[in-house]
């Protein structure tokens, strides 16, 4: 599913326009990403929760010739899953 589709999907579900569901779905995704970006953590119960993590400095290789590369300390956006989502998922594989 592609952002259109889900815009689609939200409109359909919350009986809005498109145009309406394509803000709101904006408005959502800037609003966690400011969040997680400032060091705050976004907990939506049941379905997950998106934070900030820490990712130390550490040496790598460069696959292509082998040499040894230092890749610099930083700071990535990680999602755990809700326990109902992870249910949710489950249920639908098997």
């Amino acid at each position: 599913m592609n952002k259109s589709e889900l815009v689609d999907a939200i409109a359909a579900g919350a009986d809005i326009s498109k145009a309406a569901a394509g803000k709101a779905l904006d408005a959502a995704i800037d609003t966690i990403t400011a969040a997680v970006a400032k060091g705050d953590q976004v907990t939506l119960v049941g379905f997950g929760s998106f934070k900030a993590s820490s990712r130390a400095a550490r040496t790598g290789k460069n696959p292509k010739t082998g040499a040894e590369i230092k890749i610099e300390a930083t700071t990535v956006p990680k999602f755990s899953a809700g326990a109902a989502f992870k249910a949710a998922v489950a249920k639908k594989k098997k």
